[in-house]
């Protein structure tokens, strides 16, 4: 009898997690439908880390990357990126790479990098714009990342805000130090900046220390 019980169990508890799975809710473990976003400041690193987590997980990348800020401008999305750890769970979730966030636009800025003065006039007005989309596309996060240059310093303007935010709105945040190839890049001082955050160094241009960042993920969304 009770193992007519075991069995009916089962049979219900698959019957529900397949029912959840349709309506994208899944109350037996993590959430099955998760967004994850992307964000910091320009040129920190953010779509280089999208392209590697794509490269791992999908075999493709995400972004366009380029040494002249605001390369990404628009909210870029990848659905459906399953990742694992170490002890085989599985975590999927939507990618979103976010436009970097700026306390100040000017196109003469991108004048200096070579471009005409109307490629960087339109550069710079939808680099505005997408600052604004960043900031607004906060509210709809489950998750957090923050990318910051692990060379420069981190009491910026920029990076204040950007935690400022994400305090107020009391979102999981797991902050990436990237840039750890280079000898001048140092973890402990991002972690002063911000103690209240947990902090994970890597590369992820080359994907040094790039498992310890997945089992990082796995814990921010628990």
């Amino acid at each position: 009898m009770n193992k007519v019980k075991r069995v009916l169990k089962r049979m219900v508890k698959k019957f529900l997690q397949n029912l959840f799975k349709k309506l994208k809710f899944n109350p037996f473990g993590r959430r099955s439908h998760i967004k994850l976003g992307l964000y910091g400041p320009p040129n920190g690193g953010k779509s280089t880390l999208a392209n590697r987590i794509c490269q791992d997980w999908l075999g493709e990348e995400m972004s366009s990357v380029s040494h002249i800020a605001h390369e990404t401008r628009e909210i870029m999305i990848k659905e459906q990126v399953n990742i694992k750890n170490k002890k085989g769970k599985e975590l999927t979730f939507s990618l979103v790479d976010t436009p970097g966030i700026a306390t100040r636009i000017d196109y003469e800025d991108f004048l200096k990098r070579g471009m005409k003065k109307t490629q960087a006039k339109k550069r710079a007005k939808e680099a505005t714009k997408g600052v604004i989309d960043s900031i607004k596309w906060l509210d709809n996060m489950d998750a957090v990342i923050v990318v910051l240059d692990a060379t420069k310093d981190p009491y910026s303007e920029v990076n204040i805000t950007i935690i400022g935010k994400l305090q107020a709105r009391d979102i999981p945040v797991l902050l990436v130090a990237n840039k750890i190839d280079l000898k001048r890049s140092n973890i402990e001082v991002i972690e002063s900046a911000f103690p209240q955050y947990s902090v994970v160094g890597v590369s992820a241009k080359y994907g040094k220390q790039i498992e310890d960042f997945y089992e990082s993920v796995f814990k921010l969304v628990k």
